[in-house]
């Protein structure tokens, strides 16, 4: 484990592209079916709506909401992605935190009822990881005051709950379409709604966005990118090399990508990218079946560590499995574990640095909020990739290290 090696597995499962993906066949009946339309179709949904990114996804349904009700605060978990908050921000709304579960990242309902009020505009539930957890348990609080619900599916398209997909049982969900996301266009976002108000909302709003020509270049050569790199020995040279660079430097929130200090874009996505998602779309079912098969055996092996809590779905939930997130007694264990094997190229590493209120950028917004629940999470897990290219050998050590570290300690 000191020698580096020269392919390393990607640091989520996310879906290897085509070059087939990049050519579309104009006489193709397959082909002009498109992507809003595939989505519909493997969500189980009427129409779905693509934006920019995940995020300008969340900014888009808030603005809808915003379009219906004058209400201000949005409730967002504790322990969730910087851009969730910066999203609220995005567009002129207060977020305000509820703390998490202890020993989990669903909404603790005591700290979630104690939040919510008639001031709210809307909850942001999430399913984090890929994991499922407790939409209905939320929307019943939401509803309470008269509360919007949305549905956080940005890492588990795909994942399901009671056989229907997670992002459709809220008043409104989105998706990610990002890097490592399972299917992308390398930086993209779904919207899904039931509610025709709310939908006639989502879609004018998106219709007011420019296009960007230079963005929208950048994505098609970052996807360009993925294609050709996103592989065992591609890996290091587009992640591998800067995470350690990152790491040797101590800049642990940009080793992680935490570092959401900064504007994100809000325009059109072009045609040619969304083809190329319509066309790699046809796989993801087989993907999502294979990396669950994948991710069976390694949980297996992970739940016989002593010491070891591996985050799950909640009862009745059917997740997808980008990577896994591995619960331990303290941060020094934790710590210790990662200081043995996130430099190593292995796909071990960590999801967010902090609670949200702990990030610089951050910690105006949440100053008076007591998560210390979130913050714990934060402290006491890692990650391990569940990506296909990640060798039982390599999996066996990565377990033998957390195994003696806990031991150890």
């Amino acid at each position: 484990m000191k020698k580096l090696k020269l392919t390393e597995p990607a640091p989520t499962a996310g879906l290897v592209l085509s070059w087939r993906d990049f050519i579309p066949l104009p006489f193709s009946k397959k082909s002009r079916v498109s992507l809003e339309e595939k989505l519909a179709s493997f969500l189980g949904v009427d129409e779905t709506q693509v934006e920019c990114s995940g995020t300008a996804a969340l900014v888009v349904g808030l603005e809808a909401l915003k379009m219906l009700s004058d209400r201000k605060y949005v409730v967002i978990s504790a322990y969730t992605c910087p851009w969730v908050a910066l999203a609220v921000i995005k567009a002129n709304l207060i977020p305000v935190l509820a703390d998490s579960q202890p020993g989990y990242f669903d909404f603790c309902e005591k700290s979630l009822k104690s939040v919510v009020s008639h001031q709210t505009l809307a909850v942001v539930h999430t399913h984090l990881a890929g994991r499922v957890a407790d939409v209905e348990k939320t929307i019943a609080v939401a509803k309470s005051v008269g509360a919007f619900v949305v549905e956080d599916a940005a890492q588990s398209l795909g994942a399901k709950l009671h056989h229907k997909s997670v992002g459709t049982f809220a008043d409104l969900g989105f998706y990610s379409l990002g890097v490592g996301k399972g299917l992308t266009i390398f930086s993209g976002g779904v919207l899904v709604t039931g509610n025709l108000k709310i939908r006639k909302a989502m879609r004018r709003f998106s219709d007011s966005l420019p296009p960007s020509y230079f963005m929208e270049l950048r994505r098609v050569i970052e996807l360009i990118a993925y294609y050709i790199l996103y592989r065992p020995l591609g890996m290091s040279l587009a992640f591998g090399h800067h995470l350690r660079n990152k790491l040797k430097r101590g800049n642990l929130i940009q080793a992680v990508g935490d570092d959401c200090s900064y504007d994100f874009p809000l325009h059109k996505v072009g045609v040619w990218r969304k083809s190329i998602g319509a066309s790699a779309i046809d796989r993801l079912p087989a993907f999502i079946k294979k990396t669950k098969k994948i991710a069976e055996k390694r949980l297996a092996q992970l739940t016989k560590i002593p010491g070891v809590t591996v985050i799950l779905d909640i009862d009745g939930g059917d997740g997808v499995w980008p990577f896994f997130i591995v619960q331990v007694s303290s941060q020094e264990i934790r710590d210790g574990v990662l200081d043995r094997l996130w430099n190593k190229g292995l796909g071990v590493g960590r999801l967010f640095i902090h609670a949200l209120k702990d990030y610089d950028y951050l910690a105006t917004y949440f100053a008076n909020s007591k998560v210390s629940n979130a913050q714990a999470f934060a402290a006491q897990t890692f990650i391990i990739t569940n990506c296909i290219w990640l060798s039982e050998e390599d999996f066996s050590k990565i377990c033998q290290v957390i195994s003696e570290q806990i031991t150890h300690v």
